[in-house]
């Protein structure tokens, strides 16, 4: 199956239903089946003991399967989370944007899900590993 959204679409489609975290994230490489989608990391994403932290991660690891869910089915703002599991792995480093690689599993009528491995640029081990499952509207 095609992509139906690039990622300059995704971006700005992000944007206008979520400018809430707009700068916030941005969308390295795409393809039919991997997002690699980057989390801009800011002080607002910091916790004490200088990491970034666990809601940043989880922001990163949902917004890459959101956006990665969209990338396959189009503009379709009320595709929703249904499941996640998070596992923090090691600790993130502070000044360094963190890059979640999202692998699209399965793509059916109702569900999607996908598997999210999450590095910091300058760590080669992965702080954190997601999987994500999506319900997907049914068409009107």
């Amino acid at each position: 199956m095609s992509l139906q959204m690039d990622a300059a679409e995704l971006m700005e489609f992000l944007d206008d239903i979520f400018p809430q975290v707009r700068g916030d994230f941005e969308v390295d490489d795409l393809s039919a089946n991997e997002i690699s989608m980057r989390l801009c990391v800011q002080e607002k994403h910091l916790r004490p003991g200088g990491t970034v932290s666990g809601p940043s991660m989880f922001a990163l690891a949902d917004c890459a399967a959101y956006a990665m869910v969209l990338a396959r089915i189009g503009r379709e703002a009320l595709a929703v989370t249904t499941n996640c599991s998070i596992d923090f792995m090691r600790k993130p480093s502070a000044g360094a944007d963190l890059i979640g690689t999202c692998k699209l599993l399965k793509l059916g009528r109702s569900l999607a899900v996908c598997d999210i491995l999450i590095h910091s640029v300058d760590q080669d081990a992965p702080v954190a590993r997601a999987n994500m499952t999506y319900s997907i509207p049914p068409k009107c």
